[in-house]
């Protein structure tokens, strides 16, 4: 059977909806993807395993493999793709569509288009000359959830000793990222009569309050830890959005206030919860409010890949590009727990994901396919 062209990969993988999101009107299964893969890959001699996904029906991890032993490598990406609004789109964003020396498509730099460079890549490769494995891993719902990943590290998925996680960026190899918590504060008081204040206890004051020790807890973190690799060289703490109360003439018995943190590799979220617990309790305390915090999803610590790694090393040769830091989250702390040491680097550029008329360009394919064979020679047949 003849094997798909790069293009034909780009095709029928932007061509398979894989949207994944917390909402469920835009949730859907990946499954098509994972059949592609596990398709290709098993073409190429490769032995592959789908894994679903405990608790997540509809939802599985492809781990393909070739070669054995305890070092190699893994080229690992997300099957999934963000929500989308089809009427921002100049063309239809299930379909390939090349202009302007571009392949548009949802999924076309995050990251779809990582699988079918990889691939292409390697389209020629011997595996009976591998003297380490190279591990092919395409999980679930890193836009959402997480729950790929996570499967990985809650099942102790052994993999191998180095990774590249392709995300876009530019072939440019990130070593650090900072990590994501988002967490809801909720004020309970009670309601009443606003001409008169002993009558209720104002949740909405109670918040003032609890913004402004916010913002002072802030202040003292960005004073405490700083790190000159990323662009922000602090940690930050965004106020996203804010409601309470029902009307002018009642006082506000309940006010919510929802923000994010992005901790630095160093600081660890549930430390930072607690402290927001007990700064938040005691400047409330004996206000009569009730105080709640509530994490609105797990989040996702901070990435730190040692400077020295023979992956970061690598990368660093073959691109002449220092390994840097960004701001955005990936899966890459979970493959770090599972004891590998990994990177992230893929074509494409995260500006354009995430947005209408997402797409790779095709002067960075040729690029990233030499790279990547590079690396494979350098990780798995020396």
């Amino acid at each position: 059977m003849r094997e798909p062209t790069l293009y034909e990969m780009m095709q029928r993988l932007i061509g398979s909806p894989s949207v994944s999101s917390v909402s469920p009107a835009w949730d859907q299964s990946n499954a098509q993807v994972i059949d592609h893969l596990a398709d290709w890959c098993e073409a190429r001699g490769f032995a592959v395993e789908r894994l679903p996904i405990a608790g997540h029906p509809g939802k599985f991890n492809l781990v393909a493999s070739a070669g054995s032993g305890p070092e190699g490598l893994v080229l690992s990406g997300h099957t999934d793709t963000v929500p989308f609004d089809e009427k921002r789109w100049s063309s239809d964003p299930f379909r390939l569509t090349e202009r302007d020396d571009r392949w548009y498509g949802l999924g076309s730099c995050d990251m779809k288009g990582f699988f079918a460079v990889v691939l292409d890549a390697i389209r020629d490769l011997d595996t009976a000359r591998l003297l380490h494995p190279l591990i092919l891993v395409a999980t679930a719902d890193e836009e959402s959830s997480m729950c790929g990943a996570k499967s990985l590290l809650d099942t102790h998925r052994r993999l191998g000793r180095h990774a590249v996680i392709g995300e876009p960026t530019g072939m440019k190899p990130i070593r650090l990222h900072k990590g994501i918590g988002m967490e809801a504060i909720r004020l309970t008081g009670r309601s009443g009569h606003s001409s008169d204040p002993a009558l209720g206890i104002s949740a909405l004051d109670g918040m003032y309050h609890a913004i402004g020790e916010l913002l002072a807890w802030r202040d003292e973190l960005q004073r405490r830890y700083r790190n000159p690799l990323f662009a922000v060289e602090v940690p930050t703490l965004n106020l996203g959005h804010i409601h309470g109360g029902d009307n002018p003439n009642r006082i506000c018995a309940e006010c919510e206030l929802h923000f994010d943190i992005r901790p630095l590799p160093g600081m660890d979220l549930d430390e930072l919860r607690g402290e927001i617990d007990r700064r938040i309790g005691q400047r409330l305390r004996g206000s009569g409010l009730r105080f709640e915090r509530i994490s609105l999803f797990e989040g996702i610590p901070a990435m730190d890949t040692a400077a020295d790694s023979p992956i970061v090393k690598a990368a660093e040769s073959l691109t002449g590009h220092r390994a840097g830091a960004v701001a955005f989250a990936t899966e890459g702390p979970y493959f770090n727990d599972l004891g590998v040491q990994t990177l992230i680097m893929g074509p494409g550029s995260i500006d354009q994901a995430h947005q209408p008329d997402e797409y790779l360009a095709l002067d960075q394919i040729q690029p990233a396919k030499r790279i990547i064979r590079d690396l494979v020679t350098r990780f798995c047949m020396t």
